[in-house]
């Protein structure tokens, strides 16, 4: 397994989503512009590329914005690969409107992504839906999983954003009956003490980032817990034995088993993705904060299948010890 000399991309790029295509590694993510802290128009979301995932070049941006989002922040975008054509799908709040999901589509992996014009989910019903993920299946059917907003809390499931899944139709459109995945149930995933939503003044805890995998006949859901600001963001996974769940939880109490700040060395790691090197080998690809904390950066660490379940080696040791 490869080490790597993190982070492997030294300009910003949150919410890493990297494949490879053809032998060619490409990562896409939230930019510094996306984030909304600048009024994004036109081009949008950094696309780089790589053949040994550690040399990284820029190759610009991939997405053409559609118009009536301009002005709004990109968050999150992810890509899928379907019958010859590239699918990417991405969560904007242009012009002060919540987020939704909306997919881009390109016949090439650097693209340019051209915008359907009709988004998925609907954002005068749901004005909260952020870091989808697609999934197929065994059977040919495709999944989308992604964070929303939960309003409703009692005294072991917490108010704040967390998991569903949806069926797709085709790879433009959801069936539009999103079961939950997961809500949370745990200290560790508390995004924000006394958080104004909603009229009402409540702790907020947050699930988000999902990235599902199937192996040996289970499903793994891995996501990140708590809030993506600052050393409480974490990654943790769940397991089932059907796409639809029911999900069984992992770390629980003792906090996310994947990944989690390391002191002086790691801050805030998380929202990863998977990719397979041709051998098999699968790697996590996350982002992270610099010592300074003014950018979230992109690392690369290797992911290892043990019989106690999945593993990042880098992070196990300071798990081990906290959890215990």
């Amino acid at each position: 397994m490869q080490e790597f000399d993190n982070p492997v991309y030294d300009t910003y790029l949150a919410d890493p989503f990297c494949w490879r295509h053809d032998g060619v590694y490409y990562a896409i993510g939230t930019g510094k512009k996306e984030t909304g802290d600048e009024a994004a128009a036109g081009r949008v979301v950094p696309i780089v590329r790589s053949v040994d995932l550690r040399h990284w070049e820029p190759l610009g941006t991939a997405l053409m914005a559609p118009k009536e989002e301009w002005g709004g922040a990109f968050w999150a975008p992810e890509t899928a690969f379907h019958d010859g054509r590239f699918y990417l799908y991405y969560h904007p709040s242009g012009n002060g409107k919540g987020f939704h999901v909306r997919v881009a589509v390109s016949e090439t992996p650097e693209g340019p992504y051209v915008d359907t014009g009709v988004p998925m989910t609907d954002v005068e019903k749901n004005p909260f839906c952020i870091d989808s993920h697609a999934f197929q299946d065994d059977d040919g059917q495709w999944y989308l999983f992604y964070a929303t907003d939960f309003l409703d809390s009692d005294e072991t499931t917490f108010r704040g954003t967390a998991l569903v899944v949806d069926k797709m139709i085709g790879m433009t459109a959801l069936e539009g009956n999103p079961t939950v995945v997961m809500r949370a149930h745990w200290q560790w995933q508390c995004f924000e003490r006394n958080r104004e939503m909603a009229g009402k003044r409540e702790d907020w805890y947050t699930l988000e980032g999902p990235c599902v995998r199937k192996r040996d006949g289970k499903y793994y859901c891995f996501y990140a817990g708590g809030c993506y600001q600052n050393e409480t963001y974490g990654v943790d996974y769940l397991v089932a034995d059907h796409v639809l769940g029911p999900w069984t939880e992992v770390g629980g109490e003792r906090g996310p088993q994947i990944m989690r700040s390391i002191p002086g060395e790691v801050i805030g790691p998380g929202h990863l993705s998977i990719v397979s090197s041709p051998k098999g080998q699968d790697y996590v690809v996350y982002h992270a904060w610099n010592e300074a904390m003014t950018d979230r950066l992109m690392c690369i660490d290797p992911l290892e299948w043990t019989p106690q379940g999945p593993r990042v080696p880098r992070f196990a040791r300071q798990i081990e010890r906290v959890s215990s």
